[in-house]
């Protein structure tokens, strides 16, 4: 079991950023858009390698609900109808630390495929 745990959980009044305050005091804010794109679901992740899917137009999604899972993550659902991501403590705080880099490789995937952040 990890070290690392939530001691706060707090969602914006207009549902599109997640902040999360960790026990040893990190703070990190993540945008709906970033988690949403980035969620560890087999939808978004494939069942196996090479079956990564990039997502396009999730510009304007929020953050619906957090359900709790267990003692080591929590399950976000979006505006959007996705709700099958179990973000794991450990990975919300990597998102906190290398989420930038991880939306700029999004970012580049989908100007390769020719797709956008907007909703169609």
């Amino acid at each position: 079991m990890s070290d690392t745990w939530p001691s706060e959980l707090k969602v914006s009044k207009d549902r599109r950023l997640l902040t999360v305050s960790f026990n040893d005091g990190m703070v990190v804010s993540l945008p709906a858009e970033m988690l949403r794109v980035l969620s560890p679901s087999a939808e978004v992740q494939g069942h196996g390698p090479g079956q990564k899917v990039t997502v396009p137009g999730k510009r304007n999604v929020a953050i619906k609900a957090l359900v709790p899972t267990g003692n080591y993550a929590v399950r976000i659902g979006f505006d959007d109808g996705h709700d099958t991501g179990i973000f794991t403590w450990i990975y919300l705080r990597e998102l906190g630390e290398t989420g930038a880099q991880k939306f700029a490789e999004y970012e580049s995937e989908l100007a390769t495929k020719g797709l956008s952040r907007d909703p169609r």
